[in-house]
């Protein structure tokens, strides 16, 4: 493939699974209902994701044993208002203004900035590579090389006292001259999505002790707090757009894996009266998505991130995926609307990307997720076209969901 991107150390992506025991402890019996049928459909559509994804999962997983963690620690930046531990990063598309060189950043929508500080966001991005790979490769192997190197990341981010992150996002996307830290850095930390359903399973393995599983636990409790509570947190939640959609993605997952029924309904709940009716128009469209210079990336990220949310959430007496308002709007209309330009992008009606608009689409998340729970058969067999492993570096930080192996019940 032609490449006029940049790329990351780390972007080889493989895929599969089954969803958490953990979640029929917090869903009750309801979920673990819904998880046999979600079996059921994978069967039934004859698509065997195991034997499909172990080549790649297994190639990348064993490269990434010789791998060692690398945290926010290893790098900084004196542009940061943060300490050594605090996650640091800069919003993409700010710029030096021509006309006053050394004042306060300006905006060129949709054109990231190469000279920004990334070195905390590549290093949270590998943790969300790498992690779910491995985790993916003990999955099919139950050979504790993998296991084991998945845990050794999990111990420098969360664990070790020398090396861990704070958790918070106070100091992400800041813009500078104008603010040290944004609500908006938190889609930053949607990289921790599949690295927090990896860890039943590591902890399955053995690999993570039960005293290291309560630790990162408390890790999470603190971060979960800290985006319900904050002031970036909040504004965060309030976005009207795909980042308003992945602070639900984030929260759900972390709810699960604290056990907190209560955050569990709020997502619930807030996907069916804001993010529908408030990001869904009544042709599918995402209309907040559009308007943005990357119009055909945003419509694919949101879809993800909805996607992700009907996947982890739904059960058997709530089933997120089906939910639809009295006019018909819900993620099935949303699937519909952009699955024909998922399958041809020559038809996309809209203008262009401004940037990497020949590297969409991918083997989307959302398109497997959904054919399953549609009994879809052409959203499977696209999915099955299409390329897994991205390499350019802004494909792979708009593709957090990666691998099917820790997401599909067998």
């Amino acid at each position: 493939m032609k490449s006029d991107g940049r790329h990351l150390s780390v972007t080889k992506i493989p895929r599969r699974a089954f969803c958490r025991s953990s979640l029929a402890g917090i869903a009750g019996v309801a979920a673990a209902q819904f998880l046999k049928a979600e079996n059921t459909q994978a069967s039934s559509s004859g698509l065997d994701v195991a034997k499909l994804e172990r080549p790649r999962v297994l190639a990348t997983a064993t490269r990434y044993t010789r791998e060692r963690p690398v945290t926010i620690t290893d790098s900084s930046s004196p542009r940061s208002a943060g300490g050594k531990h605090d996650y640091f990063s800069e919003a993409d598309y700010w710029w030096p203004d021509p006309k006053n060189p050394n004042g306060p950043y300006v905006q060129r929508d949709g054109m990231s900035n190469p000279d920004n500080f990334t070195g905390h966001r590549h290093a949270l991005i590998r943790l969300g590579v790498q992690v779910p790979a491995l985790t993916a490769a003990w999955t099919l192997t139950h050979d504790r090389t993998y296991s084991d190197a998945a845990v050794g990341h999990l111990r420098a981010w969360f664990l070790n006292s020398e090396t861990l992150m704070n958790p918070n996002l106070q100091y992400a996307q800041a813009i500078h001259g104008r603010t040290t830290g944004r609500g908006t850095g938190i889609i930053d930390t949607i990289h921790l999505v599949e690295v927090v359903r990896s860890i039943p399973f590591l902890t399955e393995s053995k690999s993570l002790t039960s005293a290291e599983h309560e630790g990162i636990k408390a890790w999470f409790t603190q971060y979960l707090n800290w985006l319900t509570t904050s002031k970036n947190g909040q504004e965060e939640r309030d976005a009207k757009n795909n980042h308003g959609t992945w602070w639900v993605t984030q929260v759900a997952e972390f709810a699960i894996f604290i056990g907190d029924e209560k955050l569990l309904s709020y997502c619930r709940d807030r996907f069916k009266t804001v993010l529908v009716p408030n990001q869904i128009a009544a042709d599918g469209s995402f209309p907040e998505e559009l308007r943005r210079t990357k119009p055909y990336n945003y419509t694919l990220f949101n879809m993800t991130g909805l996607a992700t949310i009907c996947q982890t959430l739904s059960n058997a007496k709530d089933n997120l995926f089906t939910f639809a308002r009295p006019d018909a709007r819900g993620f099935r209309k949303a699937m519909a609307f952009m699955f024909p330009y998922i399958q041809n992008k020559a038809s996309w009606p809209y203008r262009p990307d401004v940037e990497y608009f020949q590297y969409w689409p991918i083997r989307q998340p959302s398109l497997l997720f959904a054919g399953l729970a549609f009994s879809n058969q052409e959203y499977i067999k696209v999915w099955q076209t299409l390329p897994p492993e991205p390499e350019v570096e802004e494909i792979v930080r708009n593709n957090p969901i990666r691998q099917p192996v820790l997401w599909l019940k067998e």
